[in-house]
């Protein structure tokens, strides 16, 4: 059974929400504003960019085309789609976030008159806001609807009559400008810009800053969908921490001189991903992207995944090296636990995973806080955490 450790009710959540970055931030915003069809050139009047983007809109169809009874809005496992995410999902609640105290605080220091008017703040909170230029529009792309149906999968108008066919391949329907959300890189490249990037200014005027897992955070989503029949936990958190590790790179060129908290976070990320190795072809993922981290422990082979784990398991020492400063220290921890949560789970293993429990929520509270981070007490846990999966019971 697959872990829940970003559940709501969890005390593991190690700072996971919306992340905002602004315009064509990442690969992802560009892949994003490249299907609204916004070429963002400042050369062109405002009125010609609206005109644009109204001609864009018209390629969505909005959820109420998805949302009928007899489609993703009805009953039973197969139909309920759009109800599972109206009731019980977040992102539908992205939006609301915009009109809170803290958002118009943020705003304000920001010097934003209104956050839900915004670009900067609506790109990730309210898609639509962009588009959605007029009466018309909105009533189809409502932007309080927050994160919809279309923003994830893709405009819907050249797929949308011919999705349901049955003599129509996933291949057929991905052709017709679906996004494959099949294969785990797009779907973290789908995911990654709103949920890693922040920009300076927006962390320094009080935006919490927060963490992309694609894996732990999949399992924390109310499930709408059918997990590929190849996928593993560990691939899915690898492929994911690949995608953020790319966006804290592009991130970082944009600064001439890129904080010490940024340097800390790209170089934490690399220490825990450089031991694992697995072929792009599996998570769909460039051959340039995963040769760079193919180091020896294949985590597509269950042998290496608890090798890795092994390894990771094994690194108390690093923590006890006073060479490192403690703020290197905190952010390898913390990714390290989440990389520990979600090996753990994919070994598939109910009796070692409950062993596991005690001693990684031990972690996970060591690792909560950046600046009451203890070396020493996370190198002790863990050690702790190293001899519990080291004993066959």
């Amino acid at each position: 059974m697959r872990s829940k450790r970003f559940s709501s009710n969890s005390g593991r959540k190690l700072r996971v929400a919306w992340r905002t970055p602004h315009y064509v931030k990442s690969l992802a915003v560009s892949v994003f504003y490249a299907v609204f069809g916004l070429a963002l050139t400042f050369a062109c009047c405002a009125q010609s960019k609206t005109a644009e983007m109204e001609t864009a809109a018209t390629q969505f169809r909005g959820e109420s085309s998805c949302s009928s009874s007899y489609c993703h809005g009805g009953a039973g496992e197969k139909h309920d789609q759009c109800i599972r995410w109206s009731k019980f999902d977040v992102h539908t609640r992205s939006y609301a976030t915009l009109t809170l105290a803290r958002s118009a605080r943020i705003a304000d220091v920001l010097h934003i008159a209104d956050p839900v008017q915004s670009a900067r703040c609506t790109v990730c909170h309210a898609p639509f806001q962009t588009i959605a230029t007029n009466d018309a529009l909105r009533k189809i792309l409502d932007p309080a609807a927050g994160v919809s149906c279309e923003n994830c999968h893709g405009a819907a108008q050249n797929w949308l009559l011919s999705h349901t066919r049955s003599d129509f391949t996933h291949q057929d329907r991905v052709n017709a400008g679906m996004r494959d959300l099949n294969n785990l890189y797009v779907r973290a490249n789908t995911c990654v810009a709103c949920h890693q990037n922040v920009d300076a200014d927006i962390l320094q005027a009080g935006h919490p800053e927060l963490i992309f897992e694609l894996d732990g955070q999949a399992v924390a989503e109310p499930k709408h969908w059918r997990e590929g029949t190849n996928w593993s936990g560990p691939m899915t958190w690898l492929v994911g921490q690949l995608a953020a590790l790319r966006e804290m790179q592009w991130q970082m060129s944009l600064e001439k001189v890129p904080t010490e908290s940024e340097s800390n976070k790209c170089a934490a990320l690399k220490w825990v991903i450089a031991p694992a190795g697995m072929h792009a072809s599996t998570g769909g993922m460039p051959p340039e992207l995963a040769i760079k981290v193919e180091k020896g422990f294949d985590i597509t082979d269950p042998a290496g995944r608890h090798r890795l784990l092994d390894h990771y398991a094994a690194t108390g020492t690093t923590f006890r090296d006073a060479t490192i400063s403690r703020a290197l220290h905190a952010r390898r921890a913390e990714r390290l636990v989440l990389a520990l949560d979600r090996l753990v789970a994919g070994l598939n293993d109910d009796s070692l995973t409950k062993r596991l429990d005690a001693p990684l929520n031990k972690l996970f509270k060591d690792a909560q806080s950046l600046p009451d981070f203890d070396p020493k007490i996370f190198a002790d846990d863990l050690d702790g955490f190293q001899k519990v999966l080291s004993v066959n019971p």
